[in-house]
């Protein structure tokens, strides 16, 4: 499907864009000549296969770290490459983490130097890979601007918004019968929403006539463009495959669901029934999705439904994969796999990502391939959004300037340790967050909150030690950490948040 067409997918897309001008394409863009440790032998280049979630935590894979999740495929390239363990996304300007998420991304740039949801004019991933002589291909949610959408990438398959909502298309009817259908506020008794229920739209997608999972639509594309376009090119390849689960409404085939019966989830041991504090949103819709205060009942089962639309999105990655390896391409192809940012799913008595707590700002990240070392975990802080520098030093191609995420090859190749010695994290004007390998420092400058946790003794981040005399040292080193960070990113907290450091 080329740039005029891409859009023509009645009842699956639900972007628009108008007109056929391109802008923002990279100048000159090189491409060196000297031999690639990334690519298989006699290639000089590689591809790459960039499989993306939304809303997918840390702690949602099986061989990593949470075994009530089942994640074979996940598992699968966890065997096959290297995952970082402390993966993290900047932050946020608004409720919406996802579309700062992305557009961080997909320009290399910090949170408030990203040009915003239509990535200002900044050289994008997809183009710049475009214009070294990639077939760029993207399927599933964007999530960014439009005009952003149509400079970026040469080919599509069918594009998702930023959130597929579920809705009783017979409401008024079931109303009068006292029946509810609502994704919000559940469990809660009269309430018979239910995510196998194909009728009540969100990820069931309208297609061909039948209703189909979204992950099936956007594994479907991408196998489809395996197994022709990009099968048939003597080109390299980027594809960029963007998952619109497990955002809720999180549904899944009744199969999915029924792997995880509520009554056998464990609960989180950071469980809360309510939030400590207003942390800055704590009734936006997100947070809505479950009856306040939460219970573990409630938390039980949408973890289960969490869990469940998780494995099953990891089933069409299995798809993905397995037709990648039926091309005799997968030798010659660098997969990353990673999500925008975390979910809290009852953590903290939240079920949102508009927080700095790891479960919200941390995500999976695994990258494997030719050169790159299998089975491997390494701790080192990074940012998802490095993925940018990272494919163009692989490539060989002469990153943009603009970039400000470094790239990930001195990790991957052993010359450097670590690229940071702590991790900034902001959301909205409410909260403000510096992370070293030991401590968390959470400032909410809003209400004057305070959170410090040691992370080494308490990765659940449970135990509050902001008030204990014997850590105003840590906190003072960490405030200072966060200053700088603050200046770095142009924070427009700037001074006035500063002086109460």
């Amino acid at each position: 499907m080329n740039r005029r067409s891409f859009l023509k997918l009645a009842g699956i897309c639900s972007v628009s864009v108008m007109g056929t001008t391109l802008s923002g394409c990279v100048e000159n863009v090189s491409v060196q000549d000297s031999g690639n440790r990334f690519a298989a032998r006699g290639s000089e280049r590689p591809n790459f296969l960039f499989l993306f979630t939304d809303d997918q935590s840390f702690n949602t894979v099986d061989a990593l770290n949470n075994t009530q999740v089942k994640t074979p495929n996940i598992d699968r390239l966890v065997r096959k490459g290297v995952t970082f363990t402390h993966c993290f996304n900047q932050g946020a300007w608004g409720g919406a983490i996802c579309i700062a998420s992305r557009a961080m991304l997909n320009t290399g740039r910090y949170l408030r130097d990203c040009g915003g949801n239509e990535c200002g004019n900044y050289p994008l991933w997809g183009r710049v890979l475009g214009d070294a002589g990639y077939d760029t291909f993207m399927t599933g949610k964007w999530h960014n601007g439009d005009n952003a959408l149509k400079r970026s990438f040469k080919e599509f398959g069918p594009i998702g918004g930023g959130m597929l909502h579920s809705k009783d298309p017979n409401a008024k009817e079931n109303k009068k019968k006292g029946i509810v259908n609502d994704p919000y506020d559940r469990p809660r008794q009269g309430n018979s929403w239910s995510p196998y229920d194909k009728s009540l739209k969100g990820h069931w997608l309208d297609k061909d006539g039948r209703k189909v999972h979204s992950n099936k639509v956007y594994a479907d594309a991408a196998i489809d463009n395996i197994e022709n376009a990009a099968g048939k090119s003597n080109d390299p390849f980027f594809m960029y495959v963007s998952f619109n689960a497990p955002h809720d409404p999180r549904q899944a085939p009744k199969e999915f669901v029924d792997m995880y019966p509520p009554d056998k989830i464990e609960i989180p041991p950071n469980y809360l029934p309510e939030h400590p504090f207003d942390q800055g949103d704590n009734r936006l819709r997100d947070e809505k999705l479950a009856p306040f205060p939460r219970t573990k009942e409630a938390v039980a089962v949408h973890l289960s439904e969490y869990y469940a639309i998780v494995s099953h999105t990891d089933h069409q990655i299995g798809r993905i994969l397995d037709a990648l390896d039926k091309s005799g391409k997968a030798d010659n192809t660098i997969v990353i796999f990673s999500s925008d940012h975390g979910l809290a799913v009852g953590q903290h008595g939240l079920m949102g990502k508009q927080n700095q707590y790891d479960h919200s700002v941390r995500m999976p990240f695994v990258i494997g391939g030719p050169g790159i070392a299998k089975n491997v975990r390494n701790d080192a802080m990074i940012y998802l959004q490095s993925c940018f520098a990272t494919t163009c030093e692989m490539a060989n191609i002469e990153a943009p300037e603009t970039l400000q995420f470094p790239s990930l090859v001195p990790l991957l190749t052993g010359e450097k340790k670590k690229l940071y010695d702590s991790i900034y994290g902001s959301y909205r004007h409410l909260q403000r967050m510096l992370r070293t390998d030991r401590y968390k420092l959470i400032r909410y400058p809003h209400n004057g909150e305070v959170q410090l946790f040691d992370i080494k003794k308490d990765p659940w981040e449970m135990k509050d030690l902001a008030e204990d005399a014997k850590y105003k040292n840590v906190l003072k080193s960490l405030d200072e950490k966060l200053k700088r960070w603050m200046t770095e990113t142009s924070d427009p907290l700037g001074r006035d948040f500063a002086g109460v450091l």
